[in-house]
């Protein structure tokens, strides 16, 4: 009997034995879920289905994720969901402050959904998020994940005047493949964002997934392009389907592929470049900071 698509895919996504990953255990575990759950906060943790949050849960970090969790974009490679978003929540700020606080967190990641459909792009939330975390928590240092605001560069700016420590902005995929990973995404207008923050003199930060369809010469062509506006910082990941609605795998680079990549990415000047099977984002972000 033939395959059904269905079946080839389930069948192409078999994970290797390097993608295993802890399962979510422990006290510190317990404690992060509950102030999640109480504190009716979203994290992309849940909503993107991390590999990782087994491991980072267990030791008392999470990354949150404001805005709400429905985004106005449908990137063919994540899982949060996409629609119509509610209603802006105005006390989320505080809401995530107070959690932080009680979370005791050194080092906070803050990312968000796309919010197309509000003016200011969810820019006024994102800068009240980051003065509340530092009015309850001052010694809190920060990581902000941001969208590219549709381009529109008043709404970026409030990220660099309340300047946290690392603005990332991820570009995801190489050039070539951008339109069918990021649907409503521009690979250089993201690469404007990221050199916008660094004129403006942001630590920077971005990620691509592998196991895409990309070349490895692509790979060294996007690395060069990050380099040319002067980001600081690289992560890169493994592509892992969530759903069989998403892209499918087209391959599995093995641990071996991705320490070469870390060592050209480290010769080609990146500070820090965090490379391998299950990195993500905001993997040991607290690291970043140099």
């Amino acid at each position: 009997m033939a395959e059904t698509l269905d079946q080839m895919r389930v069948q192409r996504a078999k994970k290797p034995k390097w993608l295993r990953v802890k399962l979510p255990t422990g006290e510190a575990y317990k404690n992060v879920r509950k102030i999640v759950d109480e504190h009716k906060l979203h994290t992309i943790c849940e909503s993107g289905n991390c590999p990782n949050m087994g491991e980072c849960w267990g030791e008392g970090t999470a990354t949150f994720m404001i805005l709400g969790n429905v985004c106005t974009r449908s990137c063919g490679f994540c899982a949060v969901e996409t629609g119509r978003p509610g209603t802006v929540d105005e006390f989320e700020p505080g809401k995530v402050a107070r959690s932080v606080k009680l979370m005791n967190v050194k080092h906070c990641v803050i990312t968000s959904v796309d919010r197309d459909d509000l003016a200011d792009g969810g820019s006024i939330i994102w800068e009240q998020t980051v003065k509340a975390i530092r009015y309850q928590s001052p010694t809190t240092t920060m990581e902000t994940l941001i969208p590219d605001f549709a381009g529109k560069w008043e709404n970026l700016q409030r990220i660099i005047d309340v300047a946290p420590e690392i603005v990332s902005h991820n570009l995801e995929t190489v050039r070539r493949l951008t339109k069918q990973v990021r649907i409503q995404a521009k690979y250089d207008r993201s690469l404007e964002v990221l050199r916008r923050l660094k004129k403006a003199g942001m630590r920077t930060k971005s990620g691509v997934m592998l196991g895409l369809g990309e070349t490895e010469q692509e790979v060294l062509e996007t690395m060069d392009d990050l380099r040319a506006v002067d980001v600081d910082i690289l992560t890169l990941g493994q592509y892992l389907q969530p759903t069989l609605k998403h892209l499918p795998v087209a391959s599995f680079i093995t641990p071996e592929i991705f320490a070469e990549y870390k060592e050209i990415g480290l010769a080609k000047g990146f500070r820090y470049v965090e490379s391998g099977p299950l990195v993500r984002s905001s993997y040991h972000a607290e690291k970043h900071l140099f």
